[in-house]
């Protein structure tokens, strides 16, 4: 599959997503200034698609970063394609386009390229992220996700946003809302952990078959952030038969499993505040992984999923229970 820096994947709205994005999560731990920085260091070595989130607590951080990437010259606004997600506490139909504006407000934008519903998974509206009552137990809410979407289908006519889709949402969820009654637009994308260890060849297919873009994150391994990541699961980028393929190409692991995605048709989210390996990330339009190497990867998968939202598996939308 021939893929330039420029390449772009045509969403089934006709927009167009460049198909390496760079992802713009870190835990609570690390300086939220840090995103900012790196944001800017990204543009600077080439990310158009920059990925993002309300419950990362750092669009301010972010939007600055491309504000200041625009003034300077180094690229029109017109040449990003900015993702933002709509979080599990927004979900009551009245609150999406609120979120939404205030989300724009924050990063210093008058549109959004891409809205998601970040889980299929509600919570109790209020201003806590993961509502908890007096016992410490996550207050759910329920929410019909078809009365969801019809209000992200609003911020879409609003002009608020171009393209509309969700991300952590199995087949079951996804046919939900495409087999919805007076559908006006398909999920354009479903944003999943995709990696060597999650090849996610079940949902691609179907996402596909429906038109629907995968965009895998965690696609080197996720941030093994202690809030949601059991530290005793292997270190992706460790992985031997990785490294090996990594060493005959002359390319880094992280490349390689990036290139490894791209080359399946998945839309990949790279992560890195270190500004060497966020370049290094970027440089994976100069290679091809052959077939045998595809295959190789392939053999890796084992279903592993590390960032498995245990802490609501008892929710009854909670997305991993089911097979894709």
């Amino acid at each position: 599959m021939e893929l330039g820096p420029e390449s772009c994947v045509t969403l089934n709205d006709g927009h167009k997503m460049p198909v390496i994005g760079f992802g713009t999560y870190a835990p609570d731990k690390f300086d939220k200034c840090l995103a900012e920085d790196a944001t800017k260091v990204a543009i600077e070595v080439g990310f158009r698609h920059i990925d993002c989130a309300f419950f990362y607590s750092n669009e301010a951080e972010v939007g600055r970063a491309i504000k200041m990437k625009i003034g300077d010259g180094t690229v029109r606004r017109e040449e990003l394609f900015y993702t933002g997600k709509l979080w599990n506490t927004y979900h009551d139909p009245e609150l999406v386009q609120p979120a939404l504006k205030k989300s724009l407000q924050d990063l210093q934008l008058d549109y959004m390229d891409l809205f998601l519903i970040h889980m299929p998974m509600g919570l109790k509206p209020g201003a806590d992220l993961i509502p908890r009552d007096e016992r410490g137990h996550i207050i759910y809410h329920k929410t019909d996700l078809r009365n969801t979407w019809e209000a992200m289908e609003k911020c879409k006519d609003a002009g608020l946003v171009r393209s509309i889709g969700v991300s952590n949402f199995n087949r079951r969820q996804l046919e939900l809302i495409l087999n919805k009654p007076g559908l006006k637009y398909k999920p354009v994308c479903n944003q999943v952990e995709c990696h060597i260890y999650l090849n996610q060849s079940k949902l691609l297919e179907f996402c596909q078959s429906q038109e629907i873009a995968l965009v895998g994150y965690g696609i080197l391994g996720s941030s093994r952030d202690e809030k949601w990541i059991d530290q005793k699961l292997p270190v992706l980028l460790e992985d031997p038969v990785l490294k090996a393929i990594a060493r005959r190409h002359c390319k880094s692991p992280a490349q390689v499993a990036l290139r490894y995605l791209l080359q399946r048709g998945v839309v990949a989210l790279a992560k890195s505040s270190n500004p060497e390996r966020i370049k290094e990330n970027f440089q994976v339009f100069d290679f091809q992984l052959p077939e045998e190497d595809i295959k190789e990867l392939e053999g890796l998968n084992r279903n592993l999923r590390y960032v498995d939202a245990k802490l609501w598996r008892d929710h009854p939308q909670y997305p991993f229970h089911d097979e894709y």
